[in-house]
C-alpha cells in the first residue's frame, strides 16, 4: 500500500481518485449492448451471455425445479445463517415504515403525504468470483416489506449454466417473483426493455462493476429508475494510535477482496499505526484464498498521514466513502462530523462485514463519491411518497386570491381562471 504523508490539499484530488475507468471509456460498449437488446430480445441476451460468461444457455428462466434441487445442497447450518442475517435486515428495514403524514396548511385545505410500493423492481446481484447471495437479503427482503408485487431477479450463470445455491435459496426465501440466469451490461439491457422472457421492470438495483453501473446510468435514459451509481467496493478507515492494527488490517483487506478494481484507505494521525497496519495487511493477506484478487486492490490503495482529527474529517468528507469505519478514543467528532459516507461503523468491535451480512443495516451502497448525494438501499428506495389534498369550498375561498394573484403574475391565465370561475360561483 502506498504511505503518504501530509499531503496538501491541492494534491488531494488526485489522491482520493478512484481506480475507476471513466465513463467514456466503456459507454460505446455498453450503448452497443442496449441498442442489441432493445432490437434483438433473448437472441442477444443469449450471444452476450456466451461472449461474456462463457456458457452457452438454453432458458434465461430459473425453473421451479431448479430452485427445489438448490435448496437440497445449502447445509442446515447456512440456512439458519440466512435466516438469522434476514431476521435483522427485517427488523431494521420494517423500523422504517412511516404513517400517514397529514395536516391542514390553512382551514379548508387539507393536505397529506402516502406511500405507495414500486410495483415492479429489477434486483442485480452480482456473481463473478463471488456469488452474493447476501446482496438478494439486502434487495429483495425490503422490497418484500414495502409491497412490490413483482420482484425480479438476473444474476450471471457460472461456467455450467447455473446461479449458485445460495442465491436460489435466499431469492425463494425473500420472495423473489423470477429468477432469469443472465448477467453484465445485457442484465441491465433486459430490465430496462423488457424481453420475450424478461420483463420490464420501473427500477433497477443492484451493485456491480464498472460496465453494470454505466449501464444502469444509462438506463435511466430510456425511464428506467435506479437505487444509485453502486460499482466497486471501497473502505475508508480513520485511527489514531490506540486503534488495533490487526483488526484495521483484516477490515482493509475485507473489502480488497472484493474485486481488484476495490480500494481501501487508511487515514490516520499516528505514524506508528500506519507503519503497524501496513506489516499486517502484508501479513494477513498471504494467507487468504483470494490473495491475487487482494493483492492488486492494494495496488490502488493508499495509507494517508495527517497532522490531526480535523484534517482527516475534512479529507474523509472529501472522498465521500461507500464504508467508513472510526476506530478512534474520539469517535464521536468523526460521528457527529461525518457528512459524506454511505454507512458508518464504528468502534474495535464493529467489522464492516456485519454491515455486509447480517447487523441489519443495508449494503447496497453508493461508491466513487455519489455519497455526497445519494443514500444508501432503504425501504423508501421501494416506495414512492404521494402527495393528495382536499380543499373544501372554505379553503378554496381562503386561498383562492392567491393563487390568483400568482398565477396571473406568471402570465398563466388559463390557472388563474381555473380559480376564479370557482371563486365567482361561490360568491353569488
Amino acid at each position: 500500500m502506498q504511505i503518504i504523508e501530509n499531503p496538501n490539499r491541492e494534491s488531494w484530488a488526485e489522491i482520493l481518485k478512484r481506480p475507476t475507468q471513466t465513463v467514456n471509456d466503456i459507454e460505446d460498449i455498453v450503448s452497443e449492448v442496449f441498442v442489441d437488446v432493445q432490437k434483438n430480445g433473448d437472441e442477444a441476451i443469449q450471444r452476450y451471455t456466451e461472449r461474456f460468461d462463457k456458457v452457452v444457455i438454453g432458458s434465461n428462466l430459473v425453473s421451479a425445479e431448479e430452485i427445489e434441487d438448490a435448496i437440497t445442497l445449502i447445509p442446515e447450518a447456512l440456512k439458519e445463517a440466512i435466516k438469522n442475517a434476514k431476521s435483522n435486515i427485517e427488523t431494521f428495514h420494517v423500523a422504517q415504515k412511516t404513517s400517514k403524514v397529514s395536516v391542514e396548511t390553512t382551514n379548508g385545505v387539507e393536505c397529506w403525504q402516502e406511500k405507495r410500493p414500486i410495483e415492479s423492481v429489477g434486483l442485480y446481484i452480482p456473481g463473478g468470483t463471488a456469488p452474493l447471495f447476501s446482496t438478494v437479503l439486502m434487495l429483495a427482503a425490503p422490497a418484500q416489506i414495502a409491497g412490490c408485487n413483482e420482484i425480479v431477479l438476473c444474476s450471471p450463470p457460472n461456467k455450467e449454466g447455473k446461479l449458485a445455491p445460495e442465491i436460489l435459496y435466499t431469492a425463494k426465501l425473500c420472495g423473489v417473483t423470477k429468477i432469469f440466469k443472465v448477467g453484465g451490461i445485457q442484465a441491465v439491457a433486459a430490465l430496462t426493455f423488457g424481453t420475450e422472457t424478461i420483463p420490464q421492470v420501473y427500477k433497477i438495483f443492484g451493485p456491480g462493476n464498472q460496465f453494470v453501473t454505466v449501464a444502469k446510468q444509462l438506463a435511466t435514459k430510456y425511464g428506467v429508475a435506479i437505487d444509485m451509481p453502486a460499482g466497486p467496493s471501497e473502505l475508508l478507515v480513520v485511527a489514531d494510535e490506540n486503534a488495533n492494527a490487526s483488526y484495521i488490517a483484516s477490515d482493509l483487506l475485507s473489502q480488497a477482496e472484493h474485486g481488484k478494481d476495490s480500494q481501501v484507505i487508511l487515514v490516520s494521525t499516528s505514524k506508528d499505526m500506519i507503519t503497524k497496519v501496513s506489516e499486517e495487511v502484508s501479513a494477513q493477506v498471504d494467507v487468504l484464498p483470494r490473495k491475487e484478487i487482494a493483492e492488486k486492490a492494494i495496488d490502488n490503495s493508499k495509507l494517508i498521514l495527517v497532522d490531526d482529527d480535523k484534517t482527516a474529517l475534512e479529507l474523509i468528507n472529501r472522498y465521500g466513502p461507500e464504508h467508513f469505519i472510526i476506530c478512534t478514543e474520539n469517535e464521536n467528532y468523526y460521528v457527529n462530523g461525518i457528512r459524506n459516507a454511505g454507512s458508518v461503523f464504528i468502534g474495535d468491535y464493529t467489522p464492516e462485514s456485519a454491515g455486509d451480512y447480517a447487523s441489519g443495516t443495508n449494503h447496497t451502497l453508493p461508491t466513487n463519491g455519489f455519497s455526497k448525494a445519494y443514500s444508501g438501499v432503504n425501504l423508501d428506495s421501494f416506495q414512492k411518497s404521494i402527495t393528495f389534498q382536499k380543499i373544501s369550498k372554505e379553503g378554496i375561498l381562503n386561498i383562492g386570491e392567491t393563487i390568483e394573484l400568482m398565477a396571473e403574475a406568471e402570465g398563466l391565465q388559463a390557472h388563474k381562471n381555473a380559480v376564479s370561475i370557482r371563486l365567482k360561483d361561490l360568491k353569488k
